[in-house]
C-alpha cells in the first residue's frame, strides 16, 4: 500500500467516525457495549460475591474478637496487650527522657508530670494545663492493652498476628466445609443425571449412542524405530 493509500484510509476512517458521532451511533454503541458488560453473568456472580464477601469477613471480625476475648480474660488489657516492646537501638527510639518506651496506663498521671518537667514546666495534677500536657503525652505514646508504647518504638505485636492466623484458619474452615458441600451436591446431581438417562436409554434403546470403535494403539518409540530401520533397508535394496 503506498503512502497516498495509506493517508486516503486513514482520511475514510476519520471521515466515518465523525459521521457515526454526528448520528448518535457512536453513544448507542458505547451504551450497548455497557449494558452488555454489565449484563454478563461473570460480572454478577463477582458482585454478589464480593458483597458476600464483606458480610462474612465481619462476622469472622466479631467471631474472632469474641473468641480472643474469652480466650485472653485473665490478661490485663486482653489480646491487644499481647505486646513485646524491643531495645531502642537508636536515640528516636528511646522515647521521652525520663520516662523511656512505656510505662503503665495507671501511671499516666505521674508520667505527664515528668514530662511536663522535661520541658522546664512545673504542673500538678489539680493545675489547668495538667489536661494539656497528658494530651500531648498520649499523642507521642499509643495505649496497647495497659501499657503506653512510644509512637517511634520498634514492637512485636502478638495479639494482631493471633487474631489474623485464627481469621485466616477460620475462614478456611467455612470455605473447605462449602466446597465439600458443593462437590457432595453436585455428584448427587450427576448420579441422578445418570440414572435418569439410563431409564431412558432402558425406554428407547433406539436412542443409545452407539459406542466407538477402539481407536489403533499408538505406536511406541521402538516400533518407530523398526519403521524406520525397515525403510532405509528397503531404500538400500533399490
Amino acid at each position: 500500500m503506498t503512502k497516498e493509500e495509506k493517508i486516503a484510509l486513514k482520511e475514510q476512517k476519520r471521515a466515518a467516525r465523525k459521521e457515526a458521532r454526528k448520528n448518535g451511533k457512536g453513544i448507542k454503541t458505547l451504551i450497548a457495549e455497557f449494558k452488555a458488560f454489565i449484563s454478563r453473568g461473570s460480572v454478577v456472580d463477582m458482585s454478589i460475591g464480593v458483597i458476600i464477601g464483606g458480610a462474612f469477613s465481619a462476622i469472622v471480625t466479631a467471631f474472632t474478637s469474641i473468641l480472643m476475648s474469652v480466650c485472653t480474660w485473665g490478661l490485663p488489657g486482653g489480646i491487644s496487650g499481647l505486646v513485646t516492646v524491643l531495645p531502642a537501638m537508636n536515640e528516636r527510639q528511646q522515647g521521652v527522657a525520663g520516662i523511656g518506651q512505656k510505662f503503665a496506663a495507671a501511671d499516666i498521671a505521674e508520667m505527664t508530670v515528668k514530662y511536663a518537667a522535661t520541658q522546664g514546666v512545673t504542673i500538678t495534677p489539680d493545675s489547668d494545663t495538667f489536661v494539656q500536657w497528658q494530651t500531648q503525652l498520649k499523642s507521642l505514646y499509643t495505649l496497647k492493652g495497659t501499657t503506653w508504647v512510644y509512637n517511634l518504638s520498634a514492637f512485636i505485636d502478638w495479639g494482631s498476628l493471633i487474631n489474623a492466623v485464627i481469621s485466616f484458619l477460620i475462614i478456611a474452615l467455612v470455605l473447605f466445609v462449602i466446597l465439600k458441600a458443593v462437590n457432595f451436591i453436585r455428584r448427587k446431581n450427576e448420579q441422578l443425571k445418570a440414572i435418569r438417562l439410563e431409564e431412558h436409554y432402558k425406554r428407547h434403546p433406539e436412542d443409545r449412542p452407539v459406542p466407538a470403535a477402539p481407536a489403533a494403539p499408538k505406536p511406541s518409540e521402538v516400533d518407530l524405530l523398526i519403521e524406520i530401520r525397515d525403510a532405509l533397508l528397503a531404500a538400500k535394496k533399490d
